[in-house]
């Protein structure tokens, strides 16, 4: 089955691939980024799953919102998959603050979230790294909102790239999404999920809940210590793997192995 848009509910855009009939799988993007940047990975996964893609407030074609505080992210993502008759088991994979959206839905609504996997999840402030140039120029309070309105499709195209260790191929729709986002609800974003973190860690979290996430993390992470992954060890059960040679966006850097790891551990 080909992608189809539903209709906006709860200010929240929403894309759905595979048989309605398929089990629901979740897909979260991460910070200022779209549900398009899960489409490389989508025809592998929807030939097993109902796959939904969210933009999160804010972003791409969602609406904008009062507050960005994680739970309040959760909880508007839990209206829709509600709206669907989505109301336990549905497995959900967060990459990158992607993944605090999913602890938090994990956190509000346990029977909700079925298999749990991060992609790139910082699990703590101490494990961030000092961002790439070209994204601290882009993204950083200092110049941020002078360059965010002065961005071309092949600066934002470097901006991401900063961001992986391989080649990536950045589609139109892509950067069209991301255009999407005005700067003042990016920083907005990025401090609430800062808030978050701060509060508790993400292992921490997930040990409380009694969750055994599967953990993938890129060998060569510019933005997360990739030796952070080993934070998550704690979580009994659980389940960390690395991809050589992949940075902080694995959906785009090696969508076909990221798809293994997701397809394996979902069963």
């Amino acid at each position: 089955m080909t992608a189809y848009d539903t209709p906006i509910a709860h200010g929240v855009h929403l894309l759905q691939d595979g048989p309605e009939t398929a089990p629901p799988l979740l897909l979260i993007h991460g910070s200022g980024a779209t549900g398009s940047t899960w489409g490389p990975m989508v025809p592998a996964l929807a030939e097993r799953f109902r796959v939904l893609r969210i933009d999160l407030p804010g972003c791409g074609s969602s609406s904008t919102a009062a507050t960005y505080a994680v739970p309040d992210q959760a909880d508007r993502v839990v209206a829709v998959l509600d709206d669907l008759g989505i109301t336990k088991d549905v497995a959900v994979v967060g990459h990158s603050s992607g993944g605090y959206v999913a602890t938090a839905l994990a956190e509000r609504r346990p029977e909700l979230v079925g298999p749990l996997a991060l992609i790139s999840t910082g699990p703590s402030m101490e494990a961030l790294l000092p961002e790439p140039a070209l994204v601290k120029l882009l993204t950083g309070a200092a110049l941020g909102a002078l360059v965010w309105p002065l961005r071309t499709d092949a600066l934002l195209r470097k901006g991401i790239a900063a961001t992986a260790a391989r080649p990536v191929t950045i589609g139109d729709a892509v950067i069209d999404d991301l255009r999407r986002t005005s700067f003042k609800t990016f920083r907005a974003i990025m401090q609430a999920n800062r808030d978050y973190l701060v509060e508790q860690s993400i292992p921490q979290r997930l040990l409380r809940l009694g969750r055994q996430p599967l953990v993938v993390f890129g060998d060569a992470d510019p933005r997360w210590n990739p030796e952070s992954a080993h934070e998550y060890d704690v979580l009994p059960g659980g389940r960390v793997e690395y991809l050589a040679g992949v940075g902080h966006i694995a959906m785009l850097e090696a969508p076909d192995e990221t798809a293994r790891l997701l397809l394996d551990f979902l069963g």
